[in-house]
């Protein structure tokens, strides 16, 4: 995968969600998600607010540390009051707004200088290491989305992205619950829809995590629960991670049960 591709298929992830809610009727909006107390409209908020601040730190560093700063230390209340002026909107207005955020932070990320990092909320980071990011906010609130409305989404090798943002960040975590980082290194053996086979980390690390792509990256999206797919991990703490995997910062959530979807 090259830089442009994670540009590129940041902006195909978006047309996916897109797309799916445009044949919607209004009343789907409403529809309840997995995540507790989140209908389809949350999703859409929250993914449009998050590409908001993508573009602005893409866009303008200084805006975007200013606003940063202005932040509140409660983790909940930002998510809330960055979701507020979105889900006042109706339905083609959420869409529409939705589109804009991510055509322009798509476009902002896509003209920042190769090796110019961007900043972001806890430190700097690539452009396309964020484009990633976005890529893996797609695909998690994406998937609440199918889930909620009851649809059956169809993969493509994109989420390469999202795997390799879920290996870069195999420390949330455990930083999401205050526990140390252990001082090992794991290798990722993955395999993608279309069969190709991504491999991730040092070749000799002793923690191996082994399987489906997908399921990877729904696993540290914590869509899906660890005994409901097909990963296998070999070393103690490679175990103990399957528990512990997230791939994004903030609280963990109470993530999927056993055997809630089939």
């Amino acid at each position: 995968m090259t830089i442009s591709d994670a540009f590129t298929d940041l902006t195909a992830d978006g047309e996916e969600i897109e797309n799916l809610l445009a044949c919607q009727p209004d009343a789907a909006w409403d529809t309840p998600t997995p995540a507790e107390g989140w209908t389809v409209a949350h999703q859409i908020a929250h993914l449009a607010a998050t590409f908001k601040l993508a573009g602005l730190a893409a866009a303008d560093a200084d805006r975007f540390e200013a606003l940063k700063s202005r932040l509140s230390a409660d983790f909940q209340t930002n998510v809330d009051t960055a979701m507020a002026p979105y889900l006042a909107l109706t339905p083609p207005a959420l869409l529409g707004r939705f589109r804009e955020e991510r055509i322009a932070a798509d476009k902002a990320l896509a003209a920042v200088p190769e090796g110019q990092p961007v900043p972001w909320l806890v430190r700097p980071l690539p452009a396309s290491v964020l484009a990633a990011a976005g890529m893996m906010e797609l695909f998690g609130h994406g998937q609440d989305i199918y889930d909620g409305l009851g649809l059956h989404r169809q993969y493509t090798d994109r989420v390469g992205h999202v795997a390799f943002f879920g290996t870069r960040t195999w420390d949330f975590g455990y930083q999401a619950r205050g526990l140390a980082t252990p001082d090992v290194s794991f290798r990722f053996a993955l395999t993608a829809p279309s069969g190709k086979e991504w491999m991730f980390g040092p070749a000799d690390a002793e923690q191996t995590i082994s399987g489906p792509a997908v399921d990877f990256c729904l696993l540290v999206t914590r869509r899906r629960h660890p005994d409901d797919l097909r990963l296998t991990a070999i070393g103690k703490e490679a175990g103990e991670w399957l528990e512990l995997a997230q791939a994004y910062r903030g609280p963990a959530g109470p993530g999927r049960r056993p055997g809630q979807f089939t």
